[in-house]
């Protein structure tokens, strides 16, 4: 998938090469272009807005640190969700609890969408603890491919991994959602 230009016009990488060049502009062209999708991301990823918000913060954060290492003609996209889902993965490993439960002990829906719609809550907790059920490698793929719009190209780059390897991880994590959400669906269709 190429590059896509944005409010500024740019390209993310010809934006990432002129923020590593020491313009801010640029920097915060990207984080206008990609603030509200990561921290989406992460919200669904760790089922907390407020952590997610934090985490974006810490991406970007990571982004301004790392820019020193950025490979001139690298895709932006998925190093910056690289990045977020390392921040993800730290901060479980530091918070081995979840942070901010409901009263009835469960993870809040909160997860940031782009448009507001009408949500069925009950849906939504059904998907949320079929995905916490998924191993780790099969839930990103799905999260970055179903929420993020994310190729498998993209996806395997982001995580390090060969687009057939994702490939086969989502396809396992689907297989394995269908199974969790099957009874789901038998009583919806009563």
């Amino acid at each position: 998938m190429p590059a896509s230009p944005g409010a500024s016009g740019d390209s993310d990488e010809v934006l990432m090469e002129r923020f590593c060049q020491g313009d801010a502009q640029a920097f915060d062209a990207l984080f206008q272009r990609y603030a509200r999708p990561v921290q989406g991301y992460l919200a669904r990823l760790t089922g907390s807005a407020a952590t997610a918000e934090d985490l974006a913060q810490l991406t970007f954060l990571s982004l301004v640190r790392a820019r020193g290492r950025y490979q001139a003609g690298a895709r932006v996209r998925p190093w910056l969700y690289a990045i977020a889902t390392n921040a993800a993965r730290d901060h479980a490993r530091r918070h081995r609890r979840p942070e901010d439960l409901t009263p009835e002990g469960e993870l809040p829906l909160t997860a940031v969408a782009d448009t507001p719609e009408p949500r069925d809550a009950g849906l939504e907790r059904a998907v949320q603890r079929a995905l916490e059920q998924l191993p780790e490698g099969q839930r990103l793929p799905i999260l970055m491919h179903r929420f993020e719009g994310m190729g498998f190209a993209e996806i395997a780059e982001a995580l390090g991994l060969t687009e057939s390897a994702v490939k086969v991880r989502a396809h396992r994590g689907y297989a394995r959602l269908r199974e969790l959400l099957a009874p789901l669906q038998q009583e919806t269709s009563r």
